[in-house]
Order: structure tokens, then C-alpha cells, then sequence
């Protein structure tokens, strides 16, 4: 029977057998288990609730109808695939919002497609290539006129499949654990019920007279001391952030076939304070999202980036708090200030200055704008002016050359790779972190020649991960289990390096101490000498504490946190989720608690709280409070 024939016969049965292949590929990308027979227990009901109403109410064009049910829900089940491959989660229509980034970040976005992805187009092409003949297209108009479905067998199977999906739905809605939630209502099925629970089901939110600092750390199990060890020990130096770009700690001191492939960040490493136990925070916006983490210490939102959610609100932030005590601020990145809603989220944090694409220009073009050479070459100059002021200068410079997916020029390569890593994710990872090193190199030997260095409490940190557990073959598998001597898993991908150097302060140590981007901004606060005693902050100073709590969001299921010794994700709830060590990535059935589960949940929910009751910036009221002076 030719494909048109089913088509015209049996439209009902035909999409429903094309739309459940293409689940069951959905399936096999993004569940442990991959398709089964509840696979179709839980598709099928919800392809037939709108082929039943197809069949019910269209008396022609029903070829329209169907075609157009199998565009969207092919396109939806394409999204899911292409967003677990880097996200790891569930896409919902919240991700809608950053719909206009997919063309800004092209290359990045392409590059998480396997092949056999396309296979979910297949059928739709070659309907397609039917359909332009006149013929075919007269005959697909005819579709159904003649052939009808019993209405009471049209009936029964509407009712049995609205019944089927409400079974699926409601016994898996309390799950915390999104992914458990999706495989036990199905993939389409959650996707409405994230619709219909967000818009029925108001978050509650917590009084504001009832976050307090003391609230906060009883939930993170901590209490600030009396007096801070440190505070005030760099008084009225600079400060130098150094965000790297998708830099994960397993590069320190990392060789392969002997070749060193970080060496100035190991020296870096060497030399100063290496927080060797610390942590992403970023959800959704990724980079900027932990440009808003390590200046607020509060937590991103739960479904959309920072910079979209919260930009409209008057941020209690780092460049704030040191404008106050009288230092300059600005921040400097080679990309459209406009990329990523910068523009908001940078007057939201109160910097005084931005430098962005119109100040580097785009001339040694590297990822998307002008590479790491050209923004510390032309930062310096800057640095070296802000600090010929009386007053000192905090100052954020953003590297981005190392951006997924890693593909930097020829020109910029300053390592051969062995031939096994070449043409690879993860030896085109390690290229690009080598040239990056380079380039950081060379911008931290001027610091000291300039002087700058002695004179500025500088930190180096990545800002998210670059290898994604969730987008890696069998191949890239084996290489990272050479890299490491085990498996890669979620502690690896989520560690980063936070390097501290602090003048009279600091000395050559690898502290093992769990930390966090949430706790940057406390502990410079600290070694500057400026209170945060009335601002709050849900990170904390990692000189003066020992042990931490820390939720994480979106890249793991709602509910995971990491202590001091575990990273940990729930299940349908706490009793069957896996605890991971965080020096090893071993599972263990122990270290963590039900009671740390509920306090890391009540901490999101607090910090939510807390900035949905903030009060909407104000760009009229001075530098410190949102404006911005472009340069």
C-alpha cells in the first residue's frame, strides 16, 4: 500500500504509528530505561484526544489537520532531544523566551544534533515531496471525506484516552525529580501539565519580614562569627574578577601524552588559594547567570535566565555595595552589551561602566565577538587609568573565546593533539581551554608588571561547565575516563576552579572546603572590609566558614543540593535519590540527610521570595542605583 493510500485511508492509524516512533526516539535519548511499553501507554492516549476531535469535528482538509498535529508535535519532540543534550532536562514552553538566542548561538546550537536526529523529519519530507504534485495534492484534500469512524467508537476512545492521560498524570505530579515526572506522565502529557500546574498554582511566597540573614544560615546549618578572621585584611584594594568561559576543574594540572594543557592557570593554582570543592551555580543564562550569582549571591530562578526574570528589580549587588564605599566599577565583555538583556541586568547590578563590542571592536573575531587576546590587551589600559584614582576600582572581565562548542580558529591553536582526541567534542574542549590559558597568561604577566596585582584582591573562576555528561558519545566517554581514571559524572561536570588571590593573604594551598559562585561575593566583601550585614546574601564567606549547603537548579532535577561531601539528586522524592561523593563521583546510599533536602528547597524558595518583593529598579536615581555609562 503507497504511502498516500494509508494516508487517505487511514490517517488515524498512520500519524499515530509516525508519532509514536518519533517518542519512542525521544525516549531513548532522554530516559535511563529508553521506550517501553509505557511509552505507549502514555503517547498514544494524547495523539488520539486530538485525532479524535480531528475526526469528530473536520469534514474536509482533514489531510491539514493531521499534517499540521505531526509538524508540531514532531517539532516539540525535536526540541526535547536537542535541549536534554545540553540542559539535561525536560524542555518546557518556558523556554520559549530564549527562542530569539538559537540564531544568536547558531554553532553551538547545531552542534548538539546527532545525525539520527533527523530522522524525526523523515516522514515529513517525504509527504512533503508528494505533495508537489497536483495530483497527490487533490488526492490528500479528499482525505476522510469518505471514510468515517464510528462516532461511538470515536466516542469511547476520546473518553479512554482523556481517562489514560489523567491516570498518567496525577499519580506522578508530586514528584520533585522533572525527569521522573515526564517518564511517569509522558513527555506530551507533561508538557501540558507544566501549562496548566503554572498557571493554576500560585508559588507561595514567603513574608518578607521572615527573610532574615539568621533564617538563612540556620537553613545552610552555619552562624557568622563576631568577629570574621580577615575582615578588612585587603582594605581599599582593588578588586579583579576574572570570569572563564566554560573552564571546568579538571583542567588543573591536567597532562595528556605528557603535554600540560593549563599551564597558567595550574600555576595560578600553585600559588595562591585553589578552592579544588567548588561549584556552579547557573541555571538557565548560563554565563550571564553567573555573572547575577557571583554579584547578588542569590539564586537564579528556577525556569528562565536571570537577566529575563529579574533585571527589572533594584538588586542588592557587589557593585553597588562598593560603589557605596567608594569604589568605581565597570565591567568588561567582548559581545553586544544587548546579548543576553545585559543592558537590563547590568543597570539592575548598578555598574557604573560597561565595556562591550563597540569598545573591543570585532576585529580578531573568535565564538562570537573578538577573542580573549583582544579583551585583556585592551582591558589593561584601563585597569592601569581606573587605578591612577584615588578611590579603587572593582573591575569584572568576562573571557568568551572558549565557548561551546569550542570550534576556535586555526590560527589561535597552541597545542597539537593527539590524534585519538582530534575531530572529538572533548580534544576540541581541551584546544580551545589551552588557547584560553594562553591568553589569561599573558594578561596576568602584565597585571604583575604593572603593578596591579600587588595592589588587588584578584579571583579567577569558570563560570559553568563545557563538557556536558548529557551530550557526550561512547567515544568522548572513553576520553574523559582516560582524563580522569573513572568515569565522567555530575560532580565532575558541575566542579570548578575558584582561584583566590589576596595580598598578605593568601599562600600556595589546594583547600578541599565545599564552595560556590553564590559565595563570591561574600567573601570578597569580607577581605575588602566592607559589611554585609545589611544586605542580604545566601552564599556565604568561604575564610570564615567550614562547612555548606547548596541548592542547585535546572541543569539537575528540582531538590538536588550539594553539602560538604555529596551532590545529591532526588528521585520521585528524597527516600530514592542517589547520593554522589563528591571527590570521586561514587554513589553511596549515604551523606546526606532528608532534613539538608527540605532546607535546600525552603532556601530557593526564600530566595525567590526575596527578589519577586524587591522593588522595581529606578534608572533615574544616580550610577549606583542602575544607570549605566557606556564607554
Amino acid at each position: 500500500m503507497s504511502i498516500i493510500r494509508a494516508l487517505r485511508n487511514r490517517p488515524f492509524i498512520f500519524f499515530t504509528i509516525i508519532l509514536l516512533i518519533k517518542g519512542a526516539l525521544a525516549w531513548f535519548v532522554v530516559f535511563d530505561d529508553g521506550p517501553s511499553w509505557e511509552t505507549i501507554v502514555t503517547e498514544i492516549p494524547f495523539f488520539w484526544i486530538i485525532f479524535c476531535l480531528i475526526e469528530w469535528f473536520a469534514s474536509k482538509r482533514k489531510f491539514l489537520y493531521y499534517m499540521a498535529v505531526n509538524l508540531v508535535i514532531t517539532f516539540l519532540y525535536f526540541a526535547v532531544l536537542m535541549y536534554y543534550k545540553y540542559y539535561g532536562i525536560i524542555v518546557t514552553y518556558h523556554a520559549l523566551n530564549q527562542a530569539d538566542k538559537v540564531t544568536q548561538v547558531g554553532e553551538s546550537t547545531y552542534s548538539l544534533m546527532d545525525p539520527y536526529y533527523l530522522l524525526i523529519f523523515v516522514d515529513i519530507i517525504i509527504i512533503g515531496m508528494f505533495m508537489v504534485r497536483p495530483k497527490t495534492i487533490a488526492k490528500l484534500k479528499s482525505i476522510g471525506m469518505n471514510k468515517r469512524i464510528n462516532r461511538r467508537l470515536l466516542s469511547g476512545a476520546f473518553v479512554l484516552s482523556v481517562a489514560l492521560c489523567i491516570f498518567s498524570i496525577w499519580p506522578n505530579h508530586a514528584s520533585m525529580n522533572e525527569l521522573k515526572k515526564a517518564e511517569g506522565m509522558g513527555i506530551l502529557n507533561y508538557e501540558v501539565y507544566t501549562i496548566f500546574a503554572d498557571s493554576t498554582q500560585e508559588e507561595e511566597l514567603i513574608d518578607q519580614k521572615d527573610i532574615t540573614q539568621d533564617a538563612i544560615n540556620q537553613l545552610k546549618g552555619i552562624k557568622d562569627p563576631a568577629a570574621p578572621a580577615y575582615f578588612g585584611a585587603d582594605k581599599g584594594k582593588n578588586l579583579i574578577i576574572i570570569q572563564m568561559e566554560s573552564f571546568q576543574n579538571f583542567l588543573i594540572d591536567l597532562k595528556i601524552d605528557g603535554k600540560e594543557i593549563t599551564p597558567n592557570v595550574n600555576k595560578l593554582a600553585r600559588e595562591n588559594f585553589h578552592y579544588d570543592n567548588f561549584y556552579t551555580n547557573v541555571g538557565a543564562g548560563t554565563t550571564s547567570d553567573a555573572e547575577f550569582t557571583v554579584n547578588t549571591s542569590l539564586y537564579v530562578p528556577q525556569h528562565e535566565p536571570a537577566i529575563q526574570h529579574y533585571a527589572d528589580k533594584a538588586l542588592p549587588s557587589l557593585p553597588k555595595l562598593l560603589g557605596d564605599a567608594g569604589y568605581n566599577t565597570a565591567t568588561f565583555h567582548t559581545n553586544e552589551i544587548s546579548f543576553w538583556n545585559r543592558t537590563e541586568l547590568y543597570k539592575a547590578l548598578g555598574w557604573q561602566k560597561y565595556y562591550d563590542k563597540k569598545f573591543y571592536g570585532d576585529d580578531d573575531h573568535v565564538a562570537f565577538s573578538a577573542s580573549d587576546e583582544v579583551l585583556f590587551d585592551k582591558t589593561l589600559p584601563v585597569l592601569k587609568e581606573m587605578d591612577q584614582n584615588s578611590q579603587p576600582f572593582y573591575a569584572m572581565v568576562i573571557s568568551q573565546s572558549a565557548h561551546h562548542p569550542f570550534n576556535i580558529p586555526e590560527r589561535k591553536y597552541k597545542m597539537e593533539l593527539p590524534e585519538r582526541y582530534e575531530g572529538t567534542f572533548v580534544g576540541d574542549y581541551i584546544r580551545s581551554q589551552n588557547y584560553a590559558d594562553w591568553a589569561l597568561g599573558q594578561f596576568v604577566d602584565q597585571l604583575k608588571a604593572s603593578g596591579l596585582w600587588d595592589n588587588s584582591v584578584v579571583l579567577f573562576y569558570g563560570d559553568h561547565q563545557g563538557v556536558s555528561l548529557y551530550a557526550l558519545d561512547n567515544k568522548e566517554k572513553d576520553l574523559m575516563h582516560e582524563i580522569l581514571g573513572r568515569d565522567y559524572g555530575y560532580t565532575d561536570m558541575f566542579n570548578i576552579p575558584l582561584i583566590l588571590h589576596a595580598p598578605g593573604v593568601t599562600y600556595p594551598d589546594k583547600i578541599q572546603q565545599m564552595g560556590a559562585e553564590i559565595d563570591v561575593m561574600p567573601t570578597v566583601a569580607n577581605l575588602l572590609g566592607v559589611s554585609m550585614a545589611n544586605q542580604i546574601h545566601f552564599g556565604q564567606d568561604l575564610l570564615n566558614q567550614d562547612t555548606n549547603l547548596v541548592p542547585m537548579r535546572h541543569f539537575l532535577p528540582t531538590g538536588s543540593f550539594i553539602n560538604d561531601t555529596r551532590v545529591f539528586l532526588p528521585g520521585i522524592s528524597y527516600e530514592d535519590g542517589t547520593n554522589y561523593s563528591v571527590f570521586d563521583n561514587s554513589e553511596s546510599a549515604t551523606g546526606t540527610t532528608e532534613q539538608q533536602y527540605d532546607n535546600a528547597l525552603k532556601l530557593l524558595n526564600m530566595s525567590d521570595s526575596y527578589v519577586k518583593q524587591l522593588p522595581d529598579k529606578d534608572e533615574k536615581i544616580g550610577p549606583a542605583d542602575g544607570s549605566l555609562d557606556p564607554q
